[in-house]
C-alpha cells in the first residue's frame, strides 16, 4: 500500500485530493474487486488535469508511492542473513516493488487504460528534464511498458494504398526520417516496388506503433532522393534483388525506449524473404544525425591540436592521430567551425583531399564512437541489432536536414541474416563489425 500522503499544501493539491483517494481505493483490497470501474473513473480524471496538477500528481506519485524504506531494509536484512530461503526473497521483491507499479498494472484493466498510460509516460518524459526526482516513477512506466508492449503481443501488418484513410494519415502525420509530401508522395512509396510495414498492439488496434519504408531494388541504394521521388516509375519484381530499409518512424512518444524497431526490421525481413525468394540482400540508408555535432565539437574555437586529440579521447592511438590531420584538413577547406558543409554548393566545391577527410572522420566516428554511450543513436540502433557498417555515401543525402546532421553522407547497415547474432555480440563488446571498404578509410 502507498504511504500515508502529506496533507495538500496548495490549491492543485486540493484538486488532486479526490484523484488520489480513488488512487488508494483502487489499490485496496476493495478496489481489486471493483477495479475496472475505478480505473475507469481515475483515468477519466487524469486525462482531465491541466499542466501544473499533473505535474502535481507526478509528484505524488514519486513521494507517496514508493516503497516504505524501513521495510525494505527489513526485508534485505532478513534476505541477507538467509539468502537459502526463497520466502526472504519473494518479502524483498515485494517490498521493493513500488505501489505505483500495482496503481499502474490495475489502471491497465480499464478500457482504454493502456493509451491512458502511454498518453502519462508521454507528458511524464516532457517533465523528466526539468524534474528529476521523477526518475523513480519514469523507471517503474517503461518496466510494465516494455512487459506489456514486447514483440510476442505486437502484430505486424503491411500498409498498402488499400489501408483505412485514418491509418494512412498517420502514416503521413508521423513519418520522421523523410517527410511525405502529401497523398502522391504517400501513394508512390506504398507501389509494389515499396513496401510499409507496421506494428500494432491489441489494446490499440488502430494506432501504429512504429512502422519501416522498404524499397526493392537491383542493388544497395547510395542516395536518398531516387526512392523518394514521387514522380519515379516502379521498377518491375523480376529487378527485385535488394531489399532497402531506408525509413523508420516511431508513433508514439509515450512508448520511447521501449524496444520494438529491432524486431520489426528482423520480421519484415522474414516476411519478404519468404514472399520474394529472389532477394538476396537486406540493407538500410542510414542518416548519421549525430556527426556533424561531433565534428563541431571537435572544431570549437580556441581549441588546439592537443586539445581535439583530448576530445578524441578512446579512439586508438593512430586513429587518433589521423582524425586530428582530417579535421586539420577538413577546416582549411570547410571553414573553422565546417561553415561550407552544410551548403550544397560549397560542399561539391570542395576539393578532393577535404571529401576523403571528411569520409575518414566519419567513419571513424562510426566505428570507434558508436560503442561508446553517446554514440550516434542510428548506428548504435542498426549495429546493436546485429547490422554490419557496410558502405558510406557521399552526397547521399542534399535536403537541408541532411547537410545540416552529416554533411549529406548517408551510411548502409547491411543485414546478413546468418551473422545478426554475430555482428551484435562483438558490438555488444564493445567493437563495430565493418566492411573492408570502411577499414580503408581507418
Amino acid at each position: 500500500m502507498p504511504r500515508t500522503a502529506t496533507l495538500p499544501r496548495s490549491p492543485s493539491d486540493r484538486l488532486l485530493r479526490p484523484l488520489l483517494l480513488d488512487c488508494r481505493r483502487l489499490l485496496s483490497e476493495r478496489g481489486e474487486a471493483n477495479g475496472p470501474g475505478i480505473a475507469a473513473g481515475i483515468v477519466q480524471q487524469i486525462d482531465a488535469l491541466a499542466d501544473e496538477p499533473r505535474t502535481r500528481f507526478f509528484d505524488a506519485l514519486a513521494r507517496d508511492f514508493s516503497p516504505d524504506p524501513q521495510q525494505v531494509l527489513a526485508a534485505a536484512l532478513a534476505y541477507a542473513k538467509a539468502p537459502a530461503h526463497s520466502a526472504h526473497l519473494v518479502a524483498l521483491t515485494q517490498a521493493a516493488e513500488p505501489p505505483r507499479q500495482e496503481l499502474f498494472r490495475r489502471l491497465n484493466r480499464a478500457p482504454g487504460g493502456t493509451a491512458a498510460i502511454v498518453r502519462l509516460r508521454r507528458a511524464l518524459l516532457e517533465r523528466l528534464p526539468r524534474h528529476p526526482a521523477l526518475a523513480g516513477v519514469e523507471h517503474d512506466m517503461l518496466h510494465l511498458l516494455g512487459s506489456w508492449f514486447n514483440p510476442g503481443f505486437l502484430q505486424m501488418r503491411k500498409v498498402d494504398w488499400n489501408s483505412p484513410a485514418q491509418l494512412l494519415e498517420q502514416i503521413i502525420r508521423h513519418e520522421a526520417v523523410h517527410e511525405i509530401d502529401g497523398w502522391d508522395d504517400l501513394r508512390r512509396r506504398l507501389q509494389p516496388d515499396r513496401r510499409c510495414f507496421a506494428f500494432f498492439h491489441p489494446q490499440l488496434p488502430d494506432e501504429p506503433l512504429i512502422f519501416v519504408e522498404v524499397a526493392l531494388l537491383p542493388e544497395m541504394a547510395g542516395a536518398i532522393a531516387p526512392l523518394i521521388d514521387k514522380k519515379s516509375t516502379p521498377l518491375p519484381p523480376e529487378q527485385f534483388k535488394v531489399a532497402v530499409f531506408y525509413s523508420i518512424s516511431n508513433c508514439q512518444p509515450g512508448l520511447r525506449g521501449v524496444s520494438m524497431g529491432n524486431f520489426l526490421i528482423k520480421r519484415v525481413a522474414e516476411q519478404l524473404k519468404r514472399e520474394l525468394p529472389q532477394l538476396r540482400t537486406f540493407c538500410t540508408l542510414s542518416p548519421i544525425p549525430g556527426l556533424m555535432g561531433w565534428l563541431q565539437k571537435l572544431c570549437s574555437p580556441g581549441q588546439d591540436a592537443a586539445q581535439v586529440g583530448g576530445a578524441l579521447a578512446g579512439l586508438p592511438a593512430a586513429a587518433t592521430e589521423r582524425a586530428v590531420h582530417a579535421l586539420a584538413v577538413l577546416r582549411e577547406a570547410a571553414g573553422h567551425e565546417l561553415q561550407g558543409l552544410a551548403q550544397q554548393a560549397s560542399l561539391a566545391a570542395l576539393p578532393s583531399d577535404a571529401h576523403h577527410a571528411l569520409w575518414r572522420l566519419a567513419a571513424l566516428y562510426l566505428v570507434h564512437r558508436s560503442p561508446q554511450p553517446g554514440g550516434d543513436p542510428v548506428a548504435r540502433f542498426h549495429l546493436d541489432n546485429g547490422a554490419r557498417l557496410e558502405r558510406l555515401n557521399a552526397q547521399a543525402n542534399l535536403a537541408p536536414k541532411g547537410l545540416k546532421q552529416s554533411a549529406g553522407l548517408m551510411v548502409n547497415y547491411l543485414y546478413d541474416l546468418a551473422r545478426i547474432e554475430h555482428c551484435h555480440d562483438k558490438f555488444v563488446q564493445g567493437r563495430v563489425v565493418h566492411s573492408r571498404a570502411l577499414s580503408t578509410l581507418l
